[in-house]
Protein backbone atom coordinates (compact mmCIF):
# COMPACT_ATOMS: atom_id res chain seq x y z
CA UNK A 1 0.00 0.00 0.00
CA UNK A 2 1.35 3.16 -0.64
CA UNK A 3 2.27 6.54 1.77
CA UNK A 4 -0.73 8.35 2.42
CA UNK A 5 1.77 11.95 1.10
CA UNK A 6 2.22 9.76 -1.87
CA UNK A 7 -0.17 8.22 -3.96
CA UNK A 8 -3.21 8.68 -1.98
CA UNK A 9 -2.90 12.66 -0.70
CA UNK A 10 -1.70 13.47 -4.30
CA UNK A 11 -4.07 12.01 -5.97
CA UNK A 12 -7.14 13.40 -3.89
CA UNK A 13 -5.69 17.19 -3.93
CA UNK A 14 -6.11 16.67 -7.68
CA UNK A 15 -8.85 14.66 -8.90
CA UNK A 16 -11.17 15.85 -6.12
CA UNK A 17 -13.08 13.65 -3.68
CA UNK A 18 -14.39 11.46 -6.21
CA UNK A 19 -11.09 10.25 -6.89
CA UNK A 20 -11.33 7.08 -4.68
CA UNK A 21 -14.38 5.56 -6.06
CA UNK A 22 -14.64 2.50 -7.87
CA UNK A 23 -10.67 2.61 -6.77
CA UNK A 24 -10.25 -1.77 -6.16
CA UNK A 25 -9.10 -2.22 -2.78
CA UNK A 26 -6.00 -4.73 -2.85
CA UNK A 27 -5.97 -7.13 0.44
CA UNK A 28 -3.16 -9.51 0.93
CA UNK A 29 -3.15 -12.47 3.12
CA UNK A 30 -0.41 -13.84 5.18
CA UNK A 31 -1.49 -17.50 4.32
CA UNK A 32 -0.65 -18.89 1.06
CA UNK A 33 -3.18 -21.27 1.47
CA UNK A 34 -5.88 -18.17 1.12
CA UNK A 35 -5.59 -15.25 -1.87
CA UNK A 36 -7.99 -12.64 -2.87
CA UNK A 37 -7.10 -10.75 -5.80
CA UNK A 38 -9.74 -7.97 -5.14
CA UNK A 39 -12.17 -6.18 -3.77
CA UNK A 40 -14.16 -3.64 -5.73
CA UNK A 41 -14.79 -0.76 -3.35
CA UNK A 42 -17.09 1.04 -5.79
CA UNK A 43 -20.98 1.33 -5.35
CA UNK A 44 -23.81 3.22 -4.80
CA UNK A 45 -23.53 2.67 -1.07
CA UNK A 46 -20.02 3.13 -1.00
CA UNK A 47 -19.25 6.54 0.45
CA UNK A 48 -16.42 8.79 -0.53
CA UNK A 49 -13.01 7.69 1.03
CA UNK A 50 -12.06 11.13 1.38
CA UNK A 51 -14.26 13.92 1.68
CA UNK A 52 -13.90 17.59 3.17
CA UNK A 53 -15.87 18.35 6.36
CA UNK A 54 -15.13 21.97 7.50
CA UNK A 55 -12.67 22.99 4.85
CA UNK A 56 -10.38 19.96 5.98
CA UNK A 57 -9.74 16.39 4.47
CA UNK A 58 -11.34 13.67 6.63
CA UNK A 59 -10.39 9.75 6.21
CA UNK A 60 -13.60 7.83 5.81
CA UNK A 61 -13.45 4.44 5.46
CA UNK A 62 -15.67 2.53 3.04
CA UNK A 63 -18.01 -0.24 4.20
CA UNK A 64 -16.88 -2.91 2.71
CA UNK A 65 -13.62 -2.11 3.32
CA UNK A 66 -14.32 -2.35 6.96
CA UNK A 67 -15.79 -5.89 6.43
CA UNK A 68 -12.78 -7.23 4.70
CA UNK A 69 -10.44 -6.10 7.57
CA UNK A 70 -12.57 -7.74 10.00
CA UNK A 71 -12.59 -11.07 7.85
CA UNK A 72 -8.72 -10.65 7.34
CA UNK A 73 -8.27 -10.53 11.08
CA UNK A 74 -11.00 -13.51 11.60
CA UNK A 75 -8.84 -15.63 9.17
CA UNK A 76 -5.68 -15.01 11.27
CA UNK A 77 -7.62 -16.07 14.33
CA UNK A 78 -8.75 -19.04 12.64
CA UNK A 79 -5.20 -19.67 11.68
CA UNK A 80 -4.01 -19.81 14.89
CA UNK A 81 -6.62 -21.67 16.59
CA UNK A 82 -6.07 -24.23 14.21
CA UNK A 83 -2.30 -24.35 14.86
CA UNK A 84 -3.05 -24.66 18.38
CA UNK A 85 -5.98 -27.27 18.42
CA UNK A 86 -3.20 -29.22 15.59
CA UNK A 87 -0.54 -29.22 18.34
CA UNK A 88 -2.53 -29.88 21.05
CA UNK A 89 -4.40 -32.99 19.24
CA UNK A 90 -0.48 -34.43 18.47
CA UNK A 91 0.23 -33.83 22.10
CA UNK A 92 -2.45 -35.56 23.55
CA UNK A 93 -1.83 -38.29 21.19
CA UNK A 94 1.67 -38.90 21.89
CA UNK A 95 1.21 -38.65 25.73
CA UNK A 96 -2.10 -41.15 25.29
CA UNK A 97 0.20 -43.57 23.72
CA UNK A 98 2.99 -43.20 26.47
CA UNK A 99 0.37 -43.96 28.90
CA UNK A 100 -1.49 -46.94 27.62
CA UNK A 101 2.15 -48.43 26.78
CA UNK A 102 2.82 -48.13 30.61
CA UNK A 103 6.28 -49.56 29.89
CA UNK A 104 10.05 -48.38 29.16
CA UNK A 105 12.08 -48.66 26.03
CA UNK A 106 14.20 -51.85 27.96
CA UNK A 107 11.12 -53.42 28.64
CA UNK A 108 10.21 -53.57 25.13
CA UNK A 109 13.95 -54.56 24.37
CA UNK A 110 14.61 -57.62 27.07
CA UNK A 111 11.22 -58.88 26.69
CA UNK A 112 8.39 -59.11 29.53
CA UNK A 113 8.50 -62.64 31.44
CA UNK A 114 4.73 -63.92 32.28
CA UNK A 115 5.43 -64.33 35.88
CA UNK A 116 3.63 -62.52 38.54
CA UNK A 117 6.95 -60.60 40.24
CA UNK A 118 7.53 -59.18 37.08
CA UNK A 119 4.06 -58.43 35.74
CA UNK A 120 3.98 -56.44 39.49
CA UNK A 121 5.82 -53.27 38.49
CA UNK A 122 3.35 -53.12 34.73
CA UNK A 123 -0.03 -53.02 37.11
CA UNK A 124 1.73 -50.40 39.67
CA UNK A 125 2.50 -48.44 37.00
CA UNK A 126 -0.86 -48.81 35.32
CA UNK A 127 -2.27 -47.69 38.48
CA UNK A 128 -0.41 -45.09 38.68
CA UNK A 129 -1.08 -43.54 35.28
CA UNK A 130 -4.77 -44.26 35.61
CA UNK A 131 -4.48 -42.01 39.11
CA UNK A 132 -3.04 -39.47 36.81
CA UNK A 133 -5.65 -39.42 34.06
CA UNK A 134 -8.17 -39.23 37.13
CA UNK A 135 -6.58 -36.18 38.32
CA UNK A 136 -6.56 -34.49 35.02
CA UNK A 137 -10.26 -35.42 34.31
CA UNK A 138 -11.02 -33.80 37.69
CA UNK A 139 -9.07 -30.96 37.06
CA UNK A 140 -10.98 -30.02 33.62
CA UNK A 141 -14.51 -30.83 34.86
CA UNK A 142 -13.93 -28.20 37.59
CA UNK A 143 -12.53 -25.86 35.16
CA UNK A 144 -15.33 -26.26 33.47
CA UNK A 145 -17.53 -25.58 35.92
CA UNK A 146 -15.40 -22.29 37.16
CA UNK A 147 -16.06 -21.08 33.63
CA UNK A 148 -19.83 -22.46 33.35
CA UNK A 149 -20.55 -20.52 36.63
CA UNK A 150 -18.95 -16.96 35.89
CA UNK A 151 -21.82 -17.20 31.89
CA UNK A 152 -25.07 -16.99 31.69
CA UNK A 153 -26.93 -19.96 30.85
CA UNK A 154 -30.41 -21.38 31.56
CA UNK A 155 -32.03 -21.40 34.55
CA UNK A 156 -32.40 -24.84 35.75
CA UNK A 157 -28.57 -25.80 34.86
CA UNK A 158 -27.19 -22.31 36.02
CA UNK A 159 -28.81 -22.55 39.61
CA UNK A 160 -27.20 -26.39 39.23
CA UNK A 161 -23.71 -24.57 38.59
CA UNK A 162 -24.15 -22.30 40.68
CA UNK A 163 -25.21 -25.25 43.62
CA UNK A 164 -21.96 -27.22 43.12
CA UNK A 165 -19.42 -23.79 42.67
CA UNK A 166 -20.22 -22.67 46.03
CA UNK A 167 -19.80 -25.88 47.54
CA UNK A 168 -16.90 -26.94 45.39
CA UNK A 169 -15.09 -23.49 46.45
CA UNK A 170 -16.09 -23.54 50.28
CA UNK A 171 -14.37 -27.03 50.11
CA UNK A 172 -11.55 -25.64 48.84
CA UNK A 173 -10.87 -22.92 50.99
CA UNK A 174 -11.70 -25.51 53.92
CA UNK A 175 -9.15 -28.10 53.30
CA UNK A 176 -7.31 -27.14 50.04
CA UNK A 177 -5.94 -23.81 50.84
CA UNK A 178 -4.10 -24.20 54.15
CA UNK A 179 -1.81 -26.98 52.69
CA UNK A 180 -1.75 -24.94 49.64
CA UNK A 181 -0.46 -21.79 52.03
CA UNK A 182 2.09 -23.83 53.96
CA UNK A 183 3.42 -25.31 50.85
CA UNK A 184 4.20 -21.65 49.56
CA UNK A 185 5.20 -20.28 52.48
CA UNK A 186 7.54 -23.17 53.04
CA UNK A 187 8.82 -22.50 49.44
CA UNK A 188 9.20 -18.25 50.36
CA UNK A 189 11.72 -20.11 53.49
CA UNK A 190 13.61 -21.85 51.26
CA UNK A 191 13.86 -19.23 48.78
CA UNK A 192 15.02 -16.48 51.35
CA UNK A 193 17.32 -19.66 52.95
CA UNK A 194 19.13 -20.37 49.28
CA UNK A 195 19.45 -16.39 48.51
CA UNK A 196 21.12 -15.98 51.86
CA UNK A 197 23.60 -18.67 51.12
CA UNK A 198 24.00 -17.41 47.54
CA UNK A 199 25.04 -14.09 49.32
CA UNK A 200 27.43 -15.36 51.80
CA UNK A 201 29.12 -17.32 49.51
CA UNK A 202 29.40 -14.59 47.26
CA UNK A 203 31.03 -12.36 50.54
CA UNK A 204 33.12 -15.42 50.39
CA UNK A 205 34.54 -15.71 46.99
CA UNK A 206 35.27 -12.19 47.22
CA UNK A 207 37.45 -12.44 50.53
CA UNK A 208 39.49 -15.24 49.39
CA UNK A 209 40.03 -12.84 45.95
CA UNK A 210 40.92 -10.17 47.85
CA UNK A 211 43.28 -11.83 50.19
CA UNK A 212 44.53 -14.10 47.46
CA UNK A 213 43.86 -17.69 49.50
CA UNK A 214 44.88 -20.16 47.51
CA UNK A 215 45.26 -24.11 49.02
CA UNK A 216 48.65 -25.70 48.86
CA UNK A 217 50.63 -28.46 49.49
CA UNK A 218 52.22 -28.83 52.60
CA UNK A 219 55.32 -30.85 51.07
CA UNK A 220 58.24 -28.77 48.31
CA UNK A 221 57.53 -29.03 44.72
CA UNK A 222 58.10 -32.56 42.92
CA UNK A 223 61.50 -32.77 41.39
CA UNK A 224 61.90 -34.84 37.74
CA UNK A 225 59.43 -37.41 37.06
CA UNK A 226 62.07 -39.30 35.11
CA UNK A 227 63.31 -40.37 38.66
CA UNK A 228 60.88 -41.10 41.13
CA UNK A 229 63.30 -42.07 43.51
CA UNK A 230 63.97 -38.00 43.64
CA UNK A 231 60.29 -37.49 45.03
CA UNK A 232 57.18 -37.80 46.28
CA UNK A 233 55.87 -40.25 43.17
CA UNK A 234 53.21 -42.19 44.77
CA UNK A 235 51.24 -45.30 43.38
CA UNK A 236 48.36 -44.07 41.66
CA UNK A 237 45.60 -46.06 39.16
CA UNK A 238 43.93 -43.66 36.96
CA UNK A 239 40.54 -45.45 36.07
CA UNK A 240 38.42 -43.80 32.55
CA UNK A 241 34.79 -45.07 33.01
CA UNK A 242 33.20 -45.10 29.83
CA UNK A 243 30.24 -46.27 27.98
CA UNK A 244 29.76 -46.32 24.13
CA UNK A 245 31.81 -43.45 23.83
CA UNK A 246 33.14 -44.18 20.47
CA UNK A 247 33.56 -39.99 19.53
CA UNK A 248 36.05 -39.27 22.31
CA UNK A 249 37.69 -42.18 23.65
CA UNK A 250 40.75 -41.58 21.45
CA UNK A 251 41.34 -38.14 22.98
CA UNK A 252 40.79 -39.37 26.71
CA UNK A 253 43.18 -42.58 26.67
CA UNK A 254 45.46 -40.35 24.60
CA UNK A 255 45.38 -37.27 27.53
CA UNK A 256 45.70 -40.05 30.47
CA UNK A 257 48.53 -42.54 28.59
CA UNK A 258 50.69 -38.49 28.33
CA UNK A 259 50.23 -38.08 31.80
CA UNK A 260 53.77 -36.05 33.79
CA UNK A 261 54.15 -39.30 36.17
CA UNK A 262 56.69 -41.92 36.31
CA UNK A 263 54.84 -44.84 34.05
CA UNK A 264 56.03 -47.41 36.96
CA UNK A 265 54.04 -45.22 39.62
CA UNK A 266 50.50 -45.03 37.73
CA UNK A 267 48.43 -47.74 36.23
CA UNK A 268 45.23 -46.77 33.57
CA UNK A 269 42.36 -49.00 33.75
CA UNK A 270 39.80 -48.61 30.76
CA UNK A 271 36.79 -49.31 32.49
CA UNK A 272 34.52 -50.13 29.07
CA UNK A 273 30.67 -50.56 29.97
CA UNK A 274 29.62 -50.48 26.20
CA UNK A 275 26.86 -52.98 25.38
CA UNK A 276 28.04 -51.96 21.31
CA UNK A 277 30.48 -54.97 20.20
CA UNK A 278 32.22 -52.35 17.72
CA UNK A 279 32.45 -50.24 20.27
CA UNK A 280 34.54 -52.30 22.30
CA UNK A 281 36.42 -53.79 19.43
CA UNK A 282 37.80 -50.08 19.09
CA UNK A 283 38.58 -49.22 22.98
CA UNK A 284 40.23 -52.64 22.82
CA UNK A 285 42.63 -51.75 19.99
CA UNK A 286 43.40 -48.27 21.08
CA UNK A 287 44.04 -50.10 24.26
CA UNK A 288 46.67 -52.53 22.59
CA UNK A 289 48.21 -49.65 20.87
CA UNK A 290 49.21 -47.79 24.59
CA UNK A 291 49.96 -50.56 25.81
CA UNK A 292 52.47 -51.59 22.70
CA UNK A 293 54.07 -48.55 23.18
CA UNK A 294 55.11 -48.85 26.90
CA UNK A 295 51.99 -47.46 28.77
CA UNK A 296 50.78 -49.05 31.88
CA UNK A 297 47.01 -49.68 30.29
CA UNK A 298 44.85 -52.33 31.18
CA UNK A 299 41.24 -53.29 29.62
CA UNK A 300 38.32 -54.16 31.47
CA UNK A 301 34.90 -54.97 30.87
CA UNK A 302 31.87 -55.80 32.60
CA UNK A 303 29.76 -58.51 31.44
CA UNK A 304 27.02 -57.87 33.23
CA UNK A 305 25.92 -54.19 33.64
CA UNK A 306 25.09 -53.43 36.91
CA UNK A 307 24.75 -50.28 38.64
CA UNK A 308 25.37 -48.00 35.83
CA UNK A 309 28.91 -46.21 36.50
CA UNK A 310 29.03 -46.42 40.24
CA UNK A 311 28.97 -50.49 39.41
CA UNK A 312 31.56 -50.58 37.21
CA UNK A 313 33.76 -48.39 39.30
CA UNK A 314 32.90 -50.74 41.81
CA UNK A 315 34.19 -53.78 39.97
CA UNK A 316 37.48 -52.00 38.96
CA UNK A 317 37.95 -51.30 42.55
CA UNK A 318 37.50 -55.37 43.51
CA UNK A 319 40.97 -56.42 41.61
CA UNK A 320 43.42 -57.55 43.32
CA UNK A 321 45.90 -55.38 42.24
CA UNK A 322 44.44 -51.91 43.85
CA UNK A 323 45.88 -52.71 47.02
CA UNK A 324 49.25 -51.64 45.57
CA UNK A 325 48.34 -48.37 44.34
CA UNK A 326 47.58 -45.32 47.42
CA UNK A 327 45.61 -42.92 45.03
CA UNK A 328 43.06 -43.21 42.31
CA UNK A 329 41.94 -40.31 39.80
CA UNK A 330 38.93 -40.62 37.93
CA UNK A 331 38.18 -38.85 34.40
CA UNK A 332 35.10 -39.71 32.27
CA UNK A 333 35.42 -40.01 28.91
CA UNK A 334 34.69 -36.95 27.84
CA UNK A 335 37.42 -35.56 29.82
CA UNK A 336 41.21 -34.36 29.27
CA UNK A 337 43.37 -33.44 31.69
CA UNK A 338 46.90 -31.44 31.17
CA UNK A 339 50.47 -33.61 31.88
CA UNK A 340 50.77 -32.09 34.67
CA UNK A 341 47.34 -33.08 36.44
CA UNK A 342 49.33 -35.60 39.26
CA UNK A 343 51.91 -33.22 39.56
CA UNK A 344 49.78 -30.43 40.26
CA UNK A 345 47.28 -32.62 42.99
CA UNK A 346 48.83 -35.59 44.11
CA UNK A 347 51.41 -32.87 46.65
CA UNK A 348 47.96 -32.14 48.04
CA UNK A 349 47.92 -35.45 49.87
CA UNK A 350 51.32 -35.69 51.58
CA UNK A 351 51.74 -35.11 54.89
CA UNK A 352 47.95 -34.48 55.32
CA UNK A 353 46.87 -37.80 56.23
CA UNK A 354 42.77 -36.11 56.99
CA UNK A 355 42.84 -35.47 53.43
CA UNK A 356 40.49 -37.95 50.63
CA UNK A 357 39.71 -35.96 47.97
CA UNK A 358 41.54 -33.46 45.78
CA UNK A 359 39.36 -31.81 43.05
CA UNK A 360 39.83 -29.57 40.17
CA UNK A 361 37.96 -27.75 37.84
CA UNK A 362 36.12 -27.91 34.59
CA UNK A 363 36.99 -26.06 31.36
CA UNK A 364 34.93 -26.19 28.64
CA UNK A 365 36.34 -26.05 24.77
CA UNK A 366 33.17 -24.83 23.71
CA UNK A 367 32.10 -22.29 25.83
CA UNK A 368 32.16 -19.28 23.51
CA UNK A 369 30.38 -21.25 20.73
CA UNK A 370 26.73 -19.53 21.20
CA UNK A 371 24.76 -18.05 23.52
CA UNK A 372 23.52 -20.94 25.09
CA UNK A 373 26.93 -22.64 25.73
CA UNK A 374 27.87 -18.80 27.20
CA UNK A 375 25.60 -19.10 29.36
CA UNK A 376 26.22 -22.69 30.66
CA UNK A 377 29.44 -21.75 31.15
CA UNK A 378 28.72 -18.67 33.32
CA UNK A 379 26.54 -21.38 35.04
CA UNK A 380 29.23 -23.55 35.84
CA UNK A 381 31.92 -21.07 36.54
CA UNK A 382 30.04 -19.83 39.64
CA UNK A 383 29.14 -23.52 40.73
CA UNK A 384 33.47 -23.68 40.71
CA UNK A 385 34.29 -20.66 41.15
CA UNK A 386 32.16 -19.25 44.33
CA UNK A 387 30.14 -22.91 45.61
CA UNK A 388 33.42 -25.13 45.31
CA UNK A 389 35.98 -22.72 46.34
CA UNK A 390 33.89 -20.59 49.46
CA UNK A 391 33.05 -24.63 50.81
CA UNK A 392 36.22 -26.34 50.05
CA UNK A 393 38.11 -23.25 52.00
CA UNK A 394 36.23 -22.89 54.93
CA UNK A 395 34.67 -26.01 56.01
CA UNK A 396 36.61 -28.56 53.88
CA UNK A 397 33.73 -30.08 52.02
CA UNK A 398 31.53 -30.16 48.60
CA UNK A 399 30.39 -32.34 46.28
CA UNK A 400 32.61 -34.46 44.13
CA UNK A 401 31.81 -33.98 40.60
CA UNK A 402 32.42 -37.22 39.83
CA UNK A 403 35.59 -36.61 37.23
CA UNK A 404 38.49 -34.68 37.66
CA UNK A 405 39.41 -35.57 41.06
CA UNK A 406 41.93 -38.11 42.94
CA UNK A 407 40.57 -40.02 46.04
CA UNK A 408 42.71 -41.30 48.73
CA UNK A 409 42.27 -45.47 48.38
CA UNK A 410 41.78 -45.17 51.60
CA UNK A 411 39.27 -42.72 52.07
CA UNK A 412 36.89 -44.53 49.62
CA UNK A 413 37.02 -47.85 51.45
CA UNK A 414 36.02 -46.57 54.91
CA UNK A 415 33.18 -44.39 53.31
CA UNK A 416 31.68 -47.92 52.30
CA UNK A 417 32.96 -47.71 48.25
CA UNK A 418 30.86 -46.93 45.38
CA UNK A 419 27.63 -47.99 45.68
CA UNK A 420 24.97 -48.89 42.78
CA UNK A 421 21.65 -47.71 44.93
CA UNK A 422 21.67 -44.01 43.67
CA UNK A 423 23.22 -42.17 40.07
CA UNK A 424 24.30 -39.85 41.67
CA UNK A 425 27.12 -41.98 43.06
CA UNK A 426 29.50 -38.63 43.34
CA UNK A 427 27.65 -37.00 46.03
CA UNK A 428 26.66 -40.00 47.72
CA UNK A 429 30.27 -40.97 48.48
CA UNK A 430 31.55 -37.70 49.06
CA UNK A 431 28.99 -37.44 51.81
CA UNK A 432 29.61 -40.39 53.17
CA UNK A 433 33.49 -39.53 53.23
CA UNK A 434 32.48 -36.30 54.74
CA UNK A 435 30.22 -37.88 57.44
CA UNK A 436 33.73 -40.22 58.29
CA UNK A 437 35.45 -36.83 58.71
CA UNK A 438 37.68 -36.57 55.56
CA UNK A 439 38.36 -33.19 54.30
CA UNK A 440 38.30 -32.20 50.32
CA UNK A 441 40.33 -29.62 48.77
CA UNK A 442 39.42 -27.65 45.51
CA UNK A 443 42.14 -26.46 43.60
CA UNK A 444 40.34 -23.53 40.98
CA UNK A 445 43.43 -22.82 39.01
CA UNK A 446 43.97 -26.62 38.21
CA UNK A 447 41.81 -27.34 35.02
CA UNK A 448 40.33 -30.15 33.12
CA UNK A 449 39.23 -29.89 29.48
CA UNK A 450 35.72 -30.93 29.07
CA UNK A 451 35.09 -32.23 25.28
Amino acid sequence: MAPWNGLWGGRAAIAGGNAYRDMPVIVKMENPNWSISEINGGGDNGEDFLARVGGQRRRVKNTKQITWVFRLKAHRAAGCLARLTSAAVALGGTARRRVVAGRTDSDAADGECEDVEERDPASRRSRFYTLIKACLMMSVFLLVVELAAYSNGRVNLAIFINSFNTSWIRFRATYVAPPLQLLADACVVLFLVQSADRLFQSLGCFYILVKRIKPKPLSPALADAEDPDAGYYPMVLVQIPMCNEKEVYRQSIAAVCNLDWPRSNFLVQVLDDSDDVATQALIKEEVEKWRHSGAHIVYRHCVLREGYKAGNLKSAMSCSYVKDYEYVAIFDADFQPYPDFLKRTVPHFKDNEDLGLVQARWSFVNKDENLLTRLQNINLCFHFEVEQQVNGVFINFFGFNGTAGVWRIKAVEDSGGWMERTTVEDMDIAVRAHLKGWKFVFLNDVEVHLV
